[in-house]
């Protein structure tokens, strides 16, 4: 789709615009927005792939039985109320009188198709469904979701689980997503969403427009809302300060102090659920990327991983490539998740010396080298904490051969094994402790739907039982204790380094109201432009 507009400078990615946005003039009535994140979703399906800038962009158009509130508390939303059916699953009332962007009706049948569409194999979000046994329609407006055992956080799990119209799907040849060939639901979209997609021009931009049959009550005032995919962070500061843009997100860390004093201009903080983390590939026999003549991959050695966590400086890099604005990390959430592991609150720090021996003791005593692969557009600093992270590797003796690239090339290189070593970010959608567990951790298993983004292929059975032990247990102190059990084990078997929390960071025109919530999901219905 394209779309005609009267601004000169149109972004795009990988061009550097900078002189072009100072000079351009904003022609926007007050209640447009145009806002801009590094990272383009990569598609419009929203059970293709299972990423942040993909869901949190869709959020805006589809939506769930569920969603979550400004205090990322659980509510309905196309269900109207829920409830257990004993143990044996969740029952779902559903909203009457809802519509689609293209006027026709939601009920059941398309609650069961994307369930079904979104458990397929070629989802991408199949491993959200892994609890569910089968879905049953009871009437028009009363679905069954059957799960294998009790799940207590189900209804939280599928938080980010968009409903699609059946008949929509089907008369556009997409019953089922692709994550890499393009299909009509990749660059179209029909939800029951507060907005409709009414241009989309991918890496350039994507425009929405309220939609006016939304069954619910409208708490913004926009007209039009504009994204524009800006991978260059000065040209996004750029176009913040000339006034081309509305509102920035992330803001570059160094640019934090000019954005708070200019007048004009608001800077929004806290404290995003996301990780950051270095995994390793735990089942690759052979270093892929290594100068050595090795036939061998150091990596499977516990000693190894556990030199490369105590080579980085991980409060050098809180405080130097993030200046100040992040939290070091000790484990796979933050602190502010459900189910956060008090027992592995410790993280061991940075001893470069116990590094080196280490490396010695299993047989590397001059090192090695390998390839770490990192995305330079997709969480804050990445490319610059990986640059500074090699370096670190390298004075012990690992010595990194680092690859950048953007993300939409990223995940394909990851899921095909082409890496030693990888930096990864994780936000847990369920806010909860057992979330990274299921898709990072357990064992790949493709019919269970487990571990769908554990690229590593690690795999422990004791960690493999305890999962829908931890799924189905309702008494909170027993739960935390295999939920402790599992932290304590990933981190002595460093299964990944974790790093720091990474900050919410947005910038925006003084005009601009929002609410910033801890996804970093930038949500339309809550902005108003004044």
């Amino acid at each position: 789709m394209t779309h005609s507009h009267n601004r000169t400078g149109r972004i795009a990615v990988g061009i550097t615009l900078a002189a072009a946005l100072l000079g351009t003039v904003s022609t926007a009535s007050a209640a447009e927005l145009r806002w801009s994140s590094p990272t383009d979703p990569q598609t419009m399906d929203p059970h293709a792939v299972n990423s942040s800038p993909v869901l949190g962009f869709l959020n805006n158009v589809y939506e769930g039985l569920v969603r979550r509130n400004k205090d990322m508390a659980i509510e309905g939303s196309l269900a109207e109320s829920y409830e257990p059916l004993g143990g044996d699953g969740w029952r779902f009332k559903l909203r009457q009188g809802v519509t689609y962007h293209d006027g026709s009706a939601f009920n059941a049948e398309d609650v069961l198709f994307s369930y079904q569409r979104a458990s397929s194999d070629e989802s991408d979000t199949s491993s959200w469904f892994s609890p569910v046994k089968d879905v049953i329609i009871v009437d028009d407006y009363t679905v069954d979701f059957l799960t294998h055992r009790p799940d207590p956080i189900f209804p939280d799990s599928i938080a980010n689980f968009m409903i699609m119209d059946k008949e929509w799907s089907e008369a556009n040849g997409t019953e089922r997503p692709s994550k890499d060939t393009e299909t009509f639901a990749t660059l179209n979209a029909n939800g029951t969403g507060p907005f409709k997609i009414v241009a989309r021009e991918p890496g350039v931009e994507t425009v929405l427009e309220p939609f006016d049959g939304w069954w619910d009550t409208a708490e913004h005032n926009l007209t039009k809302a504009t994204f524009l995919p800006i991978a260059n962070p000065a040209t996004a500061v750029a176009g913040l300060l000339s006034g081309q843009v509305d509102l920035i997100n992330p803001v570059p860390v160094q640019d934090i102090d000019r954005i708070a004093s200019q007048d004009g201009l608001k800077l929004h903080q806290g404290i995003e659920a996301r990780v950051i983390m270095l995994g390793f590939g735990h089942s690759h026999d052979a270093l892929k990327y290594s100068k050595e003549t090795t036939d061998k991959n150091p990596f499977q050695d516990v000693r190894v991983r556990k030199a490369a966590q105590l080579a980085i400086n991980a409060e050098a890099l809180v405080e130097k490539i993030m200046r100040g604005n992040a939290e070091v990390a000790s484990q796979l959430v933050s602190p502010q998740m459900k189910g956060y592991s008090e027992a592995a609150a410790n993280r061991d720090g940075f001893e470069p010396e116990a590094a080196k021996a280490l490396l010695a003791e299993a047989g590397y005593p001059d090192g090695f080298s390998f390839g770490l692969m990192c995305p330079n557009d997709r969480y804050i600093n990445d490319e610059a904490l990986c640059k500074a992270m090699a370096a670190m590797l390298t004075k012990v003796g690992m010595k990194a051969d680092l690859t950048a690239m953007p993300v939409r090339t990223y995940w394909k290189e990851l899921r095909a094994g082409n890496y030693d070593m990888y930096l990864l970010g994780w936000s847990p959608g369920t806010f909860d402790a057992e979330h990274p567990v299921r898709f990072l951790v357990t064992t790949q298993n493709k019919e269970k739907k487990l571990g769908s983004w554990n690229f590593g292929g690690y795999s422990n059975a004791r960690v493999d039982e305890l999962l829908p032990l931890i799924q189905r247990e309702i008494d909170p102190a027993k739960r935390q204790g295999m939920l402790d059990e599992v932290a304590m084990t990933v981190k002595d078997d460093v299964v990944y380094v974790p790093l720091h929390i990474q900050p919410l960071l947005w910038g925006s025109n003084a005009n601009v109201e929002l609410t910033q919530r801890a996804d970093n999901f930038v949500m339309l219905r809550w902005i108003n432009v004044n």
